[in-house]
């Protein structure tokens, strides 16, 4: 049973898309009597269908080596598009962590959206998005791979644009569109020129053919230059960072996807082309610059956000900007064990945090406060994913960048004390944020603001349980290392940090004597984080300035040089009709001789280079 579960594998991205099917009479409202509710249920079903299936698939990928399957779609001349599906404990965990998330998500959305009628879009979206992922997670082809990150793009669109109805929502879904088609643009470039080069576009062949291939140093930077562009735009990594901020304004169920598992997608590409990258130290290094960047400046942005959504927006960039650093070094491993623990503690995170957004109106720290006592169980939660997301022993974070650590403190020694400061940093956001939600006194917002309805909790406190079970699963799989050889230096430097991070945050948040908020830095320092050290506005000076005056001198001469010669043809062409409508006597004879009349100007003109050689020989004779 396992094994025959196993061979039908490719089907989980398909339970969703038939849920988006089953749900299609509830999208127009064909069925009314019952509301939009049952849609909501179907695609729910469907989900926890991929999950079991993916469950219990992989008991039979356990200890095997990986198999692959072939889906024959297309084949011309020497073009063969067959779609590989690779079958391995890695691909069928992903699909389990990306259908678990989706489970719980649309379980959450229940209660989160009870009150809207667009259920079957917003059930359909989210089916969209299961199915697209648990695709990308099983294809072992780039060019296919490259097919499933375009139709995510897609639904990010639709799904940040879902209250389509506000301004701030339509301003979100154009931003992340648009943003997202740069890095794939670039992307495209690099999966069309790889193919020449290495003549497939299965991940298991290319990285056979990078051990062997001799490319030019400069076709291999270009080449790997584009390939880390579309990870770049999927992940919010620097520069295109800032569409991810605006995708908040979309439902929390969707944000609890997005933040947890879809900005994912663009690592795991980036993993699987970590050896085409290293083709090129230049774009290794790259790599390695831009995470770096990204995680330190998201880090520091994220603790001057008085937004809380803002605030683990920029959490989710820095994160993936470590991932980006691990996959750089060529640590893929590091970068898969990171990309998981986050996934679990990022995605509690954003419930913990909507169940206080729910009902509590707004999404400003500064308006919140003392909800320990009124909210213990999204306080708890809330706790746990912070714990988990960043160096807390025993938890699943602090292995994942105990393991990143250990690799880069060998390696790169200056890799490993930015390692350190991203840790430090997010444990002290996270802290703030906990200290000014749950900390102190109650305020006019949060004065009425009991705990949610099971819906919501429900999945939340199942979520918390998953995160604290995350090492135990961890230590099954072989994947922690033996106390005998942990590398203590690394593992007390983590620790260390942590501590003074959720230390110093305690000590300000926590303590009630101090006026809220903050203000420890000159005050054009703290603005300079606050708004993201002004890249909204350099992009307005530069970019859009750019873009806007090439389009206004397009247009300028479209509109006075191009439609000009086109209305001067026009207005020659109606001046001379006009006036030889005169010249109509019905005389055949006067038409002969206008006739002759232009036959002797014609050939005049076609005669004249001769004519004017001729005068010049009669003039020199």
């Amino acid at each position: 049973m396992d094994q025959f579960l196993l061979q039908i594998a490719w089907l989980i991205p398909c339970y969703p898309l038939i849920g988006i099917i089953l749900v299609i009479p509830w999208s127009p409202g064909v069925i009314r009597r019952t509301g939009p509710r049952p849609s909501g249920y179907i695609s729910t079903v469907m989900t926890l269908l991929a999950f079991l299936h993916g469950l219990i698939a992989l008991k039979a990928t356990w200890n095997q080596p990986a198999q692959e399957l072939f889906i024959p779609w297309l084949q011309v001349a020497d073009l063969d598009l067959t779609i590989p599906v690779e079958l391995s404990s890695i691909t069928i965990t992903a699909t389990l962590v990306i259908t678990g998330i989706n489970l719980l998500a649309q379980v959450y959305a229940i209660g989160y959206m009870e009150m809207d009628w667009g259920w079957a879009r917003f059930y359909s979206l989210l089916a969209f998005f299961e199915g697209g992922m648990c695709a990308l997670a099983l294809s072992n082809s780039l060019f296919f791979s490259y097919m499933v990150l375009e139709i995510l793009t897609l639904g990010t669109y639709l799904l940040v644009g879902f209250w389509f109805n506000q301004s701030l929502v339509v301003t979100g879904a154009r931003d992340a569109f648009l943003t997202k088609r740069v890095g794939d643009l670039f992307l495209l470039m690099g999966v069309i020129a790889l193919y020449p080069l290495s003549k497939t576009w299965n991940f298991t062949e290319l990285a056979e053919w990078a051990k062997t291939a001799d490319l030019d140093p400069t076709v291999a930077t270009l080449l790997g230059l584009a390939l880390i562009a579309g990870p770049m735009g999927k992940c919010a990594q620097f520069p295109l960072h800032l569409w991810l901020d605006e995708a908040m304004e979309g439902p929390v169920p969707s944000t609890i996807l997005r933040n947890a598992v879809v900005v994912g997608t663009g690592a795991w590409v980036l993993i699987k082309l970590q050896p085409i990258i290293a083709l090129s130290p230049f774009a290794e290094s790259a790599t390695v610059l831009i995470g770096t960047v990204t995680a330190i400046g998201a880090v520091m942005v994220a603790i001057a956000q008085i937004d809380v959504k803002r605030t683990l927006s920029y959490l989710v960039s820095a994160y993936m900007g470590l991932i980006f650093v691990a996959a750089g070094i060529g640590e893929s491993q590091a970068a898969l064990l990171l990309l998981l623990t986050y996934a679990v503690a990022m995605g509690l995170l954003v419930m913990s945090i909507g169940v206080v957004v729910w009902n509590s109106i707004t999404q400003d720290v500064t308006q919140l406060g003392g909800l320990w006592s009124k909210r213990p169980a999204s306080g708890l939660s809330y706790l746990v994913g912070a714990a988990g997301l960043v160096a807390i022993p025993p938890f699943g974070g602090f292995w994942a960048l105990e393991e990143l650590g250990d690799h880069l403190s060998t390696t790169k020694p200056w890799l490993f004390w930015v390692l350190l400061l991203v840790n430090g940093l997010a444990s002290l956001s996270l802290m703030r944020v906990f200290g000014l939600i749950f900390g102190g006194k109650a305020k006019q917002m949060t004065e009425r603001c009991p705990e949610v309805h099971w819906p919501m909790v429900f999945p939340m406190l199942v979520l918390m349980g998953f995160t604290l079970h995350v090492p135990i699963m961890l230590w099954q799989w072989h994947l922690l290392p033996n106390w005998e050889t942990i590398n203590t230096t690394v593992a007390g430097g983590l620790i260390l940090s942590s501590a003074i991070g959720c230390g110093i945050g305690a000590l300000i948040y926590l303590n009630n004597s101090w006026k809220k908020p903050i203000s420890f830095v000159p005050k054009p320092l703290q603005n300079l984080f606050a708004y993201d050290f002004y890249t909204q506005q350099i992009y307005r000076v530069t970019i859009v300035f750019t873009v806007g005056l090439i389009s206004q001198i397009i247009y300028w001469v479209d509109r006075y040089i191009v439609d000009g010669a086109v209305n001067l043809v026009g207005i020659v062409t109606v001046f001379s009709g006009q006036s030889l409508k005169y010249n109509v006597s019905g005389q055949s004879q006067f038409y002969a001789l206008n006739i002759l009349l232009g036959i002797a100007l014609f050939g005049i003109l076609l005669s004249w280079p001769f004519l004017s050689q001729l005068s010049l020989i009669v003039g020199g004779g």
